[in-house]
């Protein structure tokens, strides 16, 4: 099957009216419902599993930074397999799996190193251009089952292992696969109209307009609003070779960390931390709204019939014509905008997207996003009471509190890096690196051991990662002064998190 451009005609335009965000359920996930519908119903999870996936998903980019940077030529990959509550790292030698164990991580044993098998991927990669869609359909690394994958039309299969070899790419996998094809398609997931008749969906808003597919639309194509208002004009785009592009917004648009849900509200947009391979992710578009699945790879390559597009993200969630340009989004965190894949959300299929940060690196962007860089309070579900260095004494060793909301650098909380940081640069810390049920939590001077990471899941839950446990409150005292503990992911309102 041919890969053939998407339209949509511009007369089948639903109009969309942006609505405020849904309020949170404190004992719930944290999310919209539009969000948590699309997860029951594409990933057959109930509020309790979606609530400890999105802990896993949360703490997993965490401890793969760290393993990757300790482990050097040793580091073969890392994902989160199915059902599991850790990460997975692959190593190539054992005498490693103590320093995987120690992050919290279970280790796996394999042949092949990341390094050597991006080097295979980027031998294909230099060869993309002699790649004939009607014989090679793309290829990837299959990290967990650490090899080097080539796509090809059904009957191909040999002409596309000769092109890997003269590729120079070594040892690959040729499995079967149908021809990926683009989906033609400010708030992430609302439609857009580019040159009056092609629809497209919004990515991501960034400072000054939004990001989307490049296949949507030239340089220079100018742009209609999901109202048929004058929008703006894409201010670059680049496909083949990448699907990506940014539209210039006029003055009458405003950005916001907004992503549609499609069930009259907003899921909201805090940052753009890439996910572990195995993690859920929803994706947002004007012709089938929400819709939910797993990351299967990354750094993969596709070849379209127009040609070959390199550093994309596989997952099974699907998409139809029109969604093209559309938000994926793995709990709080802008992952990229929708290229194309096979299939349909009938039959279910294959979608390829381009990762956010990659257009934001290009074109110098600026992500739309809730957070904020003076710091923000941590507010508790239990009582609506902020995370607190106690009398501002912001010494070595100081257990925090719980204590009246007051606006106080007491109060004031940055992610840096996976840490969780005071006002004056202290870092939150479980006391003596302990991962046991009850280890103090307090303030130290930061060092970037395993015991001052933390990560805020997107069911609100603030985790460390090391031991697989959240911060509660101790013995659900809802009092000013009480102290927080580290503990067993419960799901209770004493171990849900909002910033504020």
């Amino acid at each position: 099957m041919r890969a053939r451009w998407l339209a949509v005609a511009a007369a089948a335009i639903t109009l969309l009216t942006p609505v405020p965000a849904n309020a949170a359920t404190p004992d719930g996930p944290d999310l919209p419902d539009g969000m948590l519908a699309a997860m029951r119903r594409d990933l057959k999870l109930d509020d309790g599993q979606i609530a400890t996936r999105l802990r896993t998903e949360a703490a997993a980019p965490v401890v793969q930074r760290r393993l990757q940077t300790r482990l050097g030529s040793a580091y073969a990959g890392a994902w989160i397999p199915s059902g599991a509550t850790r990460l997975t790292v692959a190593v190539t030698d054992s005498s490693a799996f103590p320093a995987v164990r120690a992050e919290g991580a279970t280790p796996a044993l394999v042949s092949r190193s990341a390094a050597g098998l991006s080097s295979s991927r980027a031998a294909l990669d230099r060869h993309a251009s002699s790649a004939r869609p009607s014989i090679v359909r793309g290829w990837y690394v299959d990290t967990p089952s650490n090899r080097m994958v080539v796509m090809a039309a059904p009957g191909s299969e040999k002409q596309a292992a000769a092109f890997a070899q003269a590729a120079g790419a070594g040892a690959v996998s040729v499995v079967a696969a149908e021809q990926p094809k683009p989906l033609y398609d400010t708030r992430g997931g609302d439609q857009y109209v580019i040159n009056g008749n092609t629809l497209c969906s919004v990515g991501f808003a960034v400072a000054g307009g939004f990001v989307s597919a490049g296949h949507c639309g030239g340089t220079g194509s100018p742009t209609l609003g999901y109202n048929n208002v004058a929008q703006g004009t894409f201010a670059g785009s680049s496909f083949p070779g990448n699907d990506y592009a940014w539209i210039r917004t006029n003055g009458n648009w405003t950005s916001q960390p907004w992503v549609n849900n499609y069930s009259g509200g907003n899921v909201t947009v805090a940052g753009s931390q890439e996910a572990a391979i195995g993690s859920s992710v929803c994706r947002s578009g004007r012709t089938t709204g929400w819709r939910c699945g797993t990351i299967l790879g990354r750094n993969e390559t596709i070849v379209y019939s127009q040609g070959a597009v390199s550093g994309l993200a596989r997952s099974n969630a699907c998409a139809e014509p029109g969604d093209s340009g559309g938000s994926w989004i793995s709990g709080n965190q802008a992952q990229g905008v929708t290229s194309g894949g096979t299939g349909n959300c009938s039959s279910g299929g294959t979608m390829w997207f381009q990762p956010v940060n990659e257009i934001l690196s290009v074109y110098g962007l600026t992500l739309t996003t809730t957070g904020g860089g003076s710091g923000s309070a941590l507010i508790s579900s239990l009582n609506n009471k902020c995370i607190d260095v106690p009398n501002s004494n912001f010494s070595d060793g100081v257990p925090v509190q719980m204590w009246g909301c007051n606006g106080t650098g007491a109060q004031k909380w940055n992610f840096v890096n996976g840490t969780l940081q005071t006002s004056n640069n202290k870092c939150l810390d479980v006391a003596w690196g302990s991962t046991a049920n009850g280890a103090v939590i307090q303030i130290a001077n930061c060092s970037g051991n395993a015991a001052q990471q933390f990560v805020l899941s997107a069911a609100g839950d603030l985790v460390n990662p090391q031991a697989n446990k959240c911060v509660d409150i101790d013995a659900w005292n809802a009092n000013d002064g009480a102290r927080l503990v580290l503990w067993e992911c419960t799901g209770g309102a004493n171990q849900k998190w909002r910033r504020g």
